[in-house]
């Protein structure tokens, strides 16, 4: 069969977005590999550096740390937010919508600021210090109490879509049948969200097993891999060995990621054309109890990002608590001062801007394209692969890759364009499940009658796709942003004299012992993202009223 123009312009571009990801992912990759099995003088040394590594007991110790903080943060994110959303989905108490904003004020601010806010409430001059009866908040505790405030949003928006879809028959053949309630919670609520609570179950051990800024902050002594990585990098120049703790972080990450893979492929309907909405019904002890139990969860948020507003604002803690705004003043300590912030602010709006841009046009000729089915397959792994690689693995990979004189690319490094590339490589495989739910549910006959009046895919994309597809490019794009602007670990590498960042400048200002100077900076980014997520509702309304009055039809 005789290819068309649209035939040809679809492969062009597939071949732009595999060279993208061949070229941002795939290679620096290969690159780590290669230099973990490499001496210093770039001579070929087999598994060497590996036999050392796994020689090295504090080394390899730091591997039981990190799968212990990950799997008990994890169960203990999992289950507060799933108590959570089981009390915005299955109770009638009030002020839900309050509940579920104030849950997702984590994702806004950087994961450093958590254990910031823990060294002003538990440290040696914390406030509430008395509390830990003698123990130290610097080390396992600290860093598993941070990595739930900070994982906690993410568990539950998993969890909120996965209890939302019950059916309402299965609960009322319980009541039929006289189950209590306890036993209908394991027998119904229990299987009908199992898989939702396995996915946030890998994705909180995935975000904690690759997270840096935690342990960095309030670590103290008590090494993780990601802490590893830093230290023979920055602290010892020692790449090589950077290189094979990065691949031993790798694969637990990687595992995790292809166990939820498998899990997502075995999971089944649960909502069907004849199923039922489930409606709460009021019980006044229960919502009272749930409503109690999420005003907790909310108090603690609050604490957390009120004692670093508040601390941000003192003016010597805990000798001179009067208000003062010199923590603000940046430009007079190490950080990079207010570019640091306003570099920060410019490489999220060009991630955000080519990031949706790049993730949803390649979304689409994956999704829409009727031709070359194989390497749109093949794409769609690929795409599927930066989840899987850490931050910071991928920032070395980078310096490894990019920092080569004989890549052609090597004009990148040191600059802004390498930071939005890494990121938008980073935070690539959320916004591209994103884009591809959102058109499948764009039925294929829109191409059909496009293409039997002979329109050209692009009239069709520009006309038909983007305009129904408004809300989830937003999505993307805030995404994009926000993500940005709070990480570290993906930029913590790469970041030049003339392109620092804010959430680096938080861990340099918390490094030279400027620890208020560190909460004002994080307190910064966190009103620069609410700001824009607020700015964002707003603005959209109005934009979308336009764009989906076919919705009200």
């Amino acid at each position: 069969m005789k290819k068309s123009r649209d035939d040809y312009l679809t492969i062009f571009f597939i071949a732009i977005a595999a060279t993208y990801i061949l070229a941002t992912l795939a290679l620096p990759m290969y690159a780590i590999l290669s230099k973990s099995i490499e001496n210093k003088e770039g001579l070929f040394i087999g598994l060497s550096n590996y036999k050392y590594y796994f020689s090295n007991p504090s080394l390899f110790y730091s591997i039981y740390n990190s799968l212990f903080v990950s799997i008990i943060t994890t169960i203990i994110s999992v289950t507060l937010s799933f108590m959570f959303a089981y009390a915005l989905t299955r109770s009638c108490m009030r002020a839900k919508p309050f509940f579920k904003t104030m849950a997702m004020i984590p994702i806004l601010l950087p994961s450093l600021l958590a254990g910031i806010a823990l060294i002003y409430l538990f440290g040696n001059q914390g406030v509430f210090k008395a509390l830990l009866m003698g123990r130290s908040i610097y080390g396992p505790i600290g860093i598993i109490i941070a990595e739930v405030f900070y994982t906690f949003p993410h568990a539950l928006l998993i969890i909120i879509t996965a209890l939302s879809i019950a059916d309402a028959r299965l609960y009322e053949a319980a009541t039929v049948l006289r189950s209590s309630p306890i036993r209908t919670f394991f027998t119904v609520t229990i299987p009908s969200a199992k898989y939702g609570l396995m996915s946030a179950c890998f994705v909180v051990f995935t975000l904690v097993i690759t997270d840096f800024g935690i342990p960095k902050v309030i670590g103290g002594q008590y090494n993780v891999l990601a802490i590893d990585v830093y230290k023979q990098v920055i602290g010892q120049q020692n790449f090589e060995m950077g290189a094979v703790v990065s691949v031993v972080l790798i694969i637990p990450a990687l595992l995790a990621f292809i166990v939820d893979r498998i899990v997502q492929k075995k999971q089944i309907s649960i909502l069907t054309a004849r199923s039922v909405v489930y409606e709460p019904k009021k019980n006044k002890t229960f919502d009272l109890m749930m409503f109690l139990y999420c005003s907790l969860i909310t108090l603690f948020i609050l604490t957390m990002v009120g004692m670093c507003l508040y601390a941000s604002l003192i003016k010597f803690w805990p000798y001179n608590l009067s208000f003062s705004l010199k923590n603000y003043h940046f430009d007079l300590m190490d950080g990079g001062g207010w570019d640091s912030y306003y570099n920060s602010i410019k490489m999220a709006s060009y991630t955000a801007f080519f990031g949706t841009i790049i993730v949803f046009t390649s979304a689409y000729f994956i999704e829409k394209a009727r031709t070359i089915k194989t390497a749109r397959i093949m794409m769609h792994l690929l795409s599927m692969m930066p989840m899987a690689i850490p931050g910071m693995v991928l920032g070395l990979a980078y310096i490894f890759f990019f920092n080569n004189p004989n890549n052609p690319f090597n004009f990148i490094y040191g600059t802004m364009a390498i930071l939005v590339i890494c990121t938008i490589t980073h935070f690539y495989t959320v916004s591209h499940l994103t884009a591809i739910t959102a058109l499948k549910q764009i039925d294929y006959e829109f191409e059909s009658v496009s293409s039997s009046l002979k329109q050209p895919f692009y009239k069709m994309f520009f006309s038909v796709t983007v305009p129904i597809s408004l809300p989830v490019i937003f999505e993307i794009g805030i995404y994009f942003f926000v993500n940005a602007m709070t990480t570290v670990s993906a930029v913590v590498f790469i970041y030049g004299p003339k392109t620092t960042l804010a959430s680096v400048a938080v861990l340099n200002m918390d490094d030279a012992g400027d620890i208020a100077p560190a909460a004002a900076m994080g307190m910064m980014i966190f009103y620069t993202n609410a700001f824009v997520r607020i700015s964002y509702v707003i603005i959209t309304k109005k934009v979308l009223v336009k764009f989906q009055q076919w919705r009200t039809k």
